[in-house]
């Protein structure tokens, strides 16, 4: 699996890139069926707008794809923000698709008499 950090208007440095490693990575180990994860990171050069740091991810599946967008005032924020909705999108993705693997088989118990 790998991990791709760009940006636009902005600068990557190391301790950025690692640390959106770290946080994705983390994403990462919930679902072993995650193919790639690609991060954008932008900042607005509007002074009218607000939450001016904005971290786009797209998750690649074997299945699909979970494409989510966060903003906040400090980068390192909109990332924590951002991998916690991914966090959230992809364990209820892996619970829809393993879940309808399981409604096939029967768990209720009859009675015998």
């Amino acid at each position: 699996m790998h991990i791709y950090v760009n940006g636009r208007n902005l600068e990557i440095t190391d301790a950025i890139k690692a640390y959106v490693k770290e946080k994705m990575g983390k994403v990462a180990a919930h679902y072993d069926q995650i193919q790639g994860i690609e991060v954008v990171l932008s900042v607005i050069k509007n002074p009218a707008a607000s939450g001016k740091h904005v971290a786009e991810v797209t998750c690649k599946l074997a299945s699909g794809t979970i494409r989510c967008e966060e903003a906040a005032e400090s980068m390192y924020a909109s990332i924590d923000l951002l991998a916690d909705k991914l966090s959230r999108q992809v364990q209820k993705y892996k619970d829809k698709t393993l879940g309808s693997d399981k409604s096939s088989i029967r768990t209720d118990k009859v009675e015998e008499e």
